[in-house]
């Protein structure tokens, strides 16, 4: 199985996980966000060992917030399945869509010192896509207008969020933050987008925006 089939599958596993527990709430959804935020800060430690104590914290407080948003978006009010399938499908939309931008039309890079491979025009794609659906989902599930300004931002969010995960590894010397996700190393490469859109949806729901 090729690379790209590997994501695919990987990818589809994941998402279908994701949507399932979110559907069903409650200890289930919990427990999944415990996991998965105890496997971010294990990356992390993994990462910065050896770095100032500083780094131990910020890893500890960098799995928490999201944690502790996603667990807020889910469970603050009727509506709070559909906004949290938003903030999922804004995060998806973007890593896709800039994924595939960046293969078809990439030629100017964005950070090339921190990661080589991602392009200007990838994260035009990753924007454009995370508009298009996540504004379609606001439209069906019947979200607040004002989100629909938001998703380009939260894909620079996402992007922002990866760029500064990529510049941990470059800076540990690895490649990956774990090799749990066939395709996709570890869970905190799989979710560095998620953390800054996680905590900047909470915000939002929190301004009653949502």
């Amino acid at each position: 199985m090729n690379e790209l089939a590997t994501r695919t599958v990987t990818g589809a596993i994941l998402v279908v996980t994701a949507l399932l527990a979110a559907y069903v709430g409650g200890d289930l959804f919990a427990l999944m966000v415990a996991g998965v935020a105890t496997a971010i800060f294990y990356e992390w430690l993994r990462i910065v060992r050896g770095w100032t104590p500083a780094w131990y914290v910020a890893g500890f407080f960098y799995a928490l917030l999201p944690a502790l948003a996603l667990l807020w978006i889910r469970e603050r009010d009727a509506h709070g399945f559909e906004l949290l399938v938003w903030a999922f499908i804004v995060t998806w939309s973007t890593d896709i869509g800039a994924y595939f931008a960046g293969r078809t039309f990439g030629k100017r890079k964005l950070a090339p010192s921190i990661s080589p491979n991602k392009t200007q025009e990838g994260l035009y794609g990753g924007m454009a896509a995370a508009t298009l659906l996540g504004g379609a989902w606001v439209l069906t599930a019947g979200l607040g207008k004002p989100l629909l300004a938001f998703p380009p931002l939260l894909a620079i969010a996402a992007q922002m969020g990866d760029l500064f995960e990529s510049s941990m590894k470059r800076r540990a010397g690895v490649k990956d933050s774990g090799h749990w996700l066939p395709g996709h190393g570890g869970v905190l490469d799989r979710l560095d987008g998620l953390v800054p859109v996680a905590v900047l949806t909470a915000a939002a729901q929190l301004m009653g925006l949502t």
